[in-house]
């Protein structure tokens, strides 16, 4: 049952939620436009290589190692894992690809390029913006670890990463605001879609 999360979990499920909110009814207030521009800001050269190697950390790949020392090291369980995986990915790639396909990115929206900062080296994505990807990866990571492992040290160290991760996204210039209140959305429902389905498995 759902009710056996650890409190940590709920406590990081309910902030994520929270931040989720935040960011898409903020940009349908305000215009999603506005709100990228004030986040997309300029931190110098020491900021831009920063966010341009923490966005690395939400790649897809990263789940290989992320599997590989949970399940290898940690003994955790393989299904639970690859279900959250599975869940994320399909959540994410479905909308952004046959659903909200035509959704454009800062880039394609009719900024002028002069106003949004990015940075040399990456590459910039005009299209299939919502959900951020990375950004659902970062918070599945984030939910998913700390529902394993309940300690305060997992969860100041996963909600950093997670939002350090979907910053990134923002700051290099490659998703909106909503975009990544979006990716929020789906970590959590990939989450706790898995941790049913897990835990009803069990429970057989």
């Amino acid at each position: 049952m759902l009710n056996k999360a650890p409190n940590l979990y709920i406590k990081a499920r309910n902030l994520s939620l929270l931040g989720a909110i935040l960011l898409i009814a903020t940009s349908a207030y305000l215009g999603r436009i506005p709100v990228f521009l004030f986040l997309n800001t300029d931190g110098g050269a020491i900021l831009d290589q920063f966010f341009k190697w923490a966005t690395w950390g939400a790649e897809g790949w990263v789940w290989i190692p992320y599997l590989s020392v949970l399940v290898v090291l940690f003994k955790k369980d393989l299904k639970l894992i690859i279900l959250n995986f599975l869940l994320s990915t399909l959540f994410t790639q479905i909308p952004k690809n046959f659903i909200w396909d035509k959704i454009s990115r800062p880039i394609a929206s009719g900024i002028p390029l002069s106003d949004i900062h990015t940075v040399p080296g990456v590459v910039m994505h005009s299209w299939n913006s919502f959900p951020s990807g990375h950004t659902a990866t970062a918070f599945t990571l984030c939910l998913l670890t700390i529902y394993l492992f309940p300690t305060k040290w997992t969860f100041a160290i996963g909600v950093i990463y997670a939002i350090i991760c979907a910053y990134s996204r923002v700051y290099l210039g490659q998703h909106f605001p909503m975009d990544l209140g979006g990716g929020i959305l789906v970590a959590i429902i990939s989450v706790q879609l898995s941790i049913m389905v897990h835990q009803k498995i069990l429970n057989r």
